[in-house]
């Protein structure tokens, strides 16, 4: 039986890491359609709260819209995209490419989620990755910064601060 709980114990250690990170709640969208983002933050910052939170919007996310959280404060910032993208028949050049959440308090014993919705164009790569680079931020000027990429032939797994990321899957049906 000792055996047997150590066993455990070592298994849930080695998977703690992976837990830590900020996530998605879905891992794959079909291009050519809305996407609703739930980004899951599992805590604050080494023992001291998370006061904000900043998502780049990846190259290709359009019409973004990012749901308001009580008790922060809401900015977008807008900028131009590197081309113009078709919305249902309307040329869009500009839009949000980046969200701020500030003025929050989430600590580190605690968690929570941050949302917005975009456009996923079908100018975006079909079984490739796409990533929301997202940067906690807290009251002593600290950050924990999850932006790394994976390499060629690599994973999220094997790196120590990972953007979070989603599979692009083939258009369906509707929008």
């Amino acid at each position: 039986m000792k055996t047997h709980l150590s066993a455990l114990a070592v298994l849930a250690l080695a998977a703690s890491p992976a837990f830590a990170h900020v996530t998605l709640e879905k891992g794959e969208a079909p291009v050519g359609s809305t996407y609703k983002a739930v980004l899951r933050v599992p805590h604050g910052c080494e023992g001291k709260p998370t006061n904000v939170v900043r998502v780049q919007i990846p190259e290709g996310v359009i019409s973004v819209k990012p749901q308001p959280k009580p008790g922060w404060t809401l900015e977008k910032v807008r900028g131009a995209y590197a081309k113009s993208y078709d919305y249902y028949g309307t040329p869009m050049s500009e839009g949000v490419k980046e969200i701020v959440w500030s003025g929050g308090n989430l600590g580190d014993d605690e968690y929570d989620e941050f949302v917005l919705r975009g456009y996923l164009t079908g100018d975006l790569p079909v079984g490739e990755m796409l990533y929301f680079l997202v940067v906690q931020e807290c009251p002593d000027g600290a950050a924990e910064r999850w932006i790394e990429i994976p390499a060629a032939g690599k994973t999220s797994d094997d790196l120590e601060m990972p953007a979070p990321g989603i599979r692009l899957l083939e258009k369906t049906g509707g929008h």
